[in-house]
């Protein structure tokens, strides 16, 4: 089962309670704009407009929130047959192997990130093809906008900053796609923590382990309680 994850400082409380909070809010709107759209569709033959990219855009999100979520309190599934049958010191450098090769991933995973995010919001896309070596120019594609999410007038002054002033009609597409890099910079941030904390001892692998079995006991548990 996952390891019950408890921040040792005030910055890791606020940002785990930032970090939930943010979880069950995307779930508690993906759940209330369905809920809506269902009854207005099939009550009133109506429905909104903007509910199913909405509904898209949060799932987007919520799988990029949890990816890195899941790291931190130890939550992702794997197989450690093999691993088990060595001693502690050679799991714990199959750990690190394996933290190392994520941290890699997680970097080419920011990287592809930002340069598919960069020119929605006319920023400029990293250089290399593995590596950023610098910048480069790429087109500006901040005009681009979703399909069908209208502009909050609160937000017009996006325009100005980034659409040379150009009128919005729909939300660019530069917003729901930030999640992208922020969730790629967020999963190489908890894997790094991990890897900090394995090479320290203090964690010993970046799996649940042993999920099944653990699972078993559980309910074996419970019918003896019962």
């Amino acid at each position: 089962m996952s390891a019950h994850f408890e921040p040792q400082t005030a910055l890791g409380r606020a940002v785990n309670e930032i970090e939930e909070t943010a979880i069950a809010l995307i779930l508690g709107l993906m759940t209330l704009i369905t809920f809506t759209n269902v009854v207005l569709r099939y009550g009133f033959n109506t429905g909104l407009i903007w509910g199913l990219e909405m509904v898209s855009f949060l799932f987007a999100w919520l799988v990029l929130f949890g990816i890195s979520y899941a790291v931190k309190v130890t939550a992702h599934l794997g197989v450690d047959a093999i691993i088990n049958l060595f001693g502690t010191p050679v799991k714990r450098v199959f750990a690190i192997i394996a933290i190392a090769v994520c941290i890699a991933y997680a970097f080419l995973l920011l990287k592809g990130s930002w340069d598919y995010w960069a020119p929605f919001a006319g920023f400029d896309a990293t250089s290399g093809r593995w590596f950023p070596t610098g910048f480069e120019n790429s087109r500006d594609q901040a005009w681009y906008e979703v399909d069908d999410i209208y502009l909050p007038e609160v937000l017009r002054f996006l325009e100005d900053m980034f659409n040379q002033g150009e009128e919005y009609e729909k939300i660019p597409r530069f917003i729901p796609y930030a999640m992208l890099p922020f969730g790629a910079a967020l999963l190489l941030f908890r894997f790094v923590q991990v890897g900090i904390r394995v090479v320290r001892g203090k964690q010993a692998t970046i799996i649940v382990s042993h999920e099944a079995e653990d699972a078993v006991e559980d309910v074996a548990h419970l019918n003896r309680e019962g």
